[in-house]
């Protein structure tokens, strides 16, 4: 697996805890397991990485950047692909027609900016 950017050791020491500490506050097996997601050896499990999240309140897209990243990017390459099919794609009845029109819209909705929180 390829060096992923992550900032669980850094949280961990800023906190304080040692590796055995926090494997036990997140209900992992042992410290060797924290060593591995610290390091990106092994990717931690959705419990582990919401453990981590509720721990140290930050979330797991900050916590783990680089495989948020990495997720991410895919999802679009697939969200992508999926829109060109359904465009090029020609149900033939009316309701598949609306199913598909409903989905591009989504597709076309999700492409615009989120709003800013900050605007009046």
């Amino acid at each position: 697996m390829s060096a992923i950017a992550n900032y669980l050791r850094s949280h961990r020491l800023k906190s304080g805890f040692s590796r055995r500490e926090l494997a036990k506050i997140v209900g992992l097996f042992n410290k060797t397991q924290v060593g591995r997601h610290e390091r990106f050896e092994a990717i931690p499990s959705l419990m582990a990485a919401l453990s981590y999240q509720a721990v140290f309140r930050i979330p797991i897209a900050e916590l783990f950047p680089g495989l948020y990243e990495t997720v991410a990017e895919g999802i679009e390459e697939r969200l992508l692909a999926l829109e060109s099919t359904l465009q090029d794609s020609a149900p033939r009845r009316s309701n598949a027609q609306q199913i598909t029109a409903r989905k591009l819209e989504w597709l076309n909705e999700r492409k615009d900016p989120e709003p800013d929180d900050f605007t009046e």
